[in-house]
């Protein structure tokens, strides 16, 4: 059981990395510093469950980053299955992004 907990809490760190690589195609920051990813669950099973929110529900990008996040976790060895939960609530705000996204977008 000790062994499975180091897995699931490396999973969660290898999870954070690849959701690094996913960029926003209107903002040079990672939808992660972003603030966009607000949650991210790893079960037993080593099922992803992650709660996401985007920019705007009008977002360009709406069906198409969901799905790109998937299907990069989904991509991590470890991982049997993701689930995408798309949420408006709380809506996304720039004050939601870290402090190295705001630096990064000369906002400090």
């Amino acid at each position: 059981m000790e062994e499975n907990t180091v897995d699931i809490e490396k999973l969660g760190d290898d999870i954070v990395r690849v959701i690094k690589t996913i960029y926003d195609p209107e903002i040079p920051v990672d939808i992660y510093e972003l603030g966009l990813i607000y949650d991210v669950f790893v079960n037993e099973d080593l099922e992803v469950r992650i709660v996401m929110t985007l920019t705007s529900p009008n977002c360009p990008v709406a069906e198409s980053l969901p799905q790109e996040v998937k299907e990069k976790v989904k991509s991590i060895d470890m991982v049997k299955d993701v689930e995408i939960e798309l949420t408006f609530e709380p809506p996304w705000t720039k004050d939601i992004m870290s402090e190295e996204a705001k630096l990064e977008l000369g906002m400090l």
